[in-house]
């Protein structure tokens, strides 16, 4: 092609010609579609659907019958007793007027009281271990988890029978605080709320061990040697990296030792007294030795507001965490 040059003597090209200029390369750096990668796609594609339609019937199942059964107990609530102490649907809200007694909320603060103590006594106990068999555990993490989880298979009433008979006046551990000097023979741990407190925390405290065991298995542990160049020492790399790390287990844990202890009335029958008595002790005594279902029911749906307000708090914290995650 012929070049000019301009007054300054410097060769000017002119401007090339459409139908010479030169098609641009290919991108290699997509690959190209080929039979495998579309029947791969497709699979990945019918793999969610397959997915929602195995859960289908279990999702159906469980939703159905929650949800007859909340609206029975919700009708329930507004029914009356006959004299012979039989159930009567109704619309009568003397049952719901009635849960404004003194007595029925500070039953209900108790219980509330209790399961919170026990969240937080749970997770004092469960990050050290979580943290010892994440971290620490090696090829033994498996047994560690199984010598943690099989007693608990074993059924809850009997548990709760044999650590009642560990915690009596006559149990091995108030002999040994006794033999030790910190008891003495008025010390009781049974009848009080230390007692009941203590049941909740031994029957839920693997609900808080697996959740937090979890979260520190998918923990990547550069964050701990980094916490530990930058906060110095073992306590402050575990407040301001290991817990903020693992607080979504945290908080999974809270809910699964909370909504339980929060209904529980077993560890109040055996290792309490009246004073210690639970919002599950009124539910079981207005139905199956007062005979009064009506408020049994009423009772049962304060409680089930409480706990989803509880789960409601959960879900939100939760959304936030992955809302923050994703940016």
């Amino acid at each position: 092609m012929a070049t000019r040059s301009n007054r300054t003597g410097t060769a000017v090209r002119p401007p090339q010609d459409p139908a010479e200029q030169k098609t641009p390369p290919p991108d290699r750096t997509r690959p190209e579609a080929t039979p495998g990668t579309r029947t791969r796609t497709r699979a990945r594609r019918r793999q969610p659907r397959l997915w929602t339609w195995l859960l289908l019937p279990g999702t159906l199942w469980m939703t159905g019958f929650l949800v007859a059964s909340l609206l029975l107990v919700a009708t329930l609530a507004l029914g009356t007793t006959d004299p012979l102490g039989n159930p009567r649907f109704g619309l009568n809200f003397a049952n719901l007027t009635a849960l404004a007694d003194p007595a029925y909320s500070t039953v209900l603060l108790r219980s509330l009281g209790y399961a919170l103590i026990t969240c937080l006594i749970c997770l004092a106990v469960a990050y050290p271990v979580a943290y010892a068999i994440a971290l620490c555990g090696g090829r033994f993490k498996n047994l560690l988890i199984a010598a943690i989880v099989v007693p608990f298979f074993a059924n809850y009433l009997v548990r709760m029978y044999g650590w009642s008979v560990v915690l009596s006046d006559d149990g091995p551990l108030l002999k040994a605080l006794r033999a030790i000097g910190l008891a003495d023979d008025g010390t009781k741990i049974l009848q009080t709320g230390v007692g009941v407190i203590a049941g909740l925390v031994y029957g839920f405290v693997v609900f808080m061990i697996i959740p937090l065991y979890a979260a520190m298995e998918r923990m990547d542990t550069s964050l701990i040697e980094a916490g530990r160049d930058l906060y110095g020492g073992p306590l402050r790399t575990f407040l301001f990296v290991t817990v903020p790390a693992t607080r979504q287990g945290a908080a999974a844990g809270c809910v699964l030792v909370f909504l339980p202890a929060m209904g529980d009335f077993v560890s109040a029958q055996l290792m309490g007294g009246p004073d210690q008595i639970m919002i599950g002790n009124l539910i079981q005594d207005k139905f199956f030795q007062g005979q009064n279902w009506p408020l049994g029911s009423a009772l049962t749906m304060l409680l089930m507001a409480v706990l989803f307000l509880g789960m409601l708090g959960y879900l939100r914290r939760t959304r936030k965490d992955e809302a923050e995650a994703a940016r």
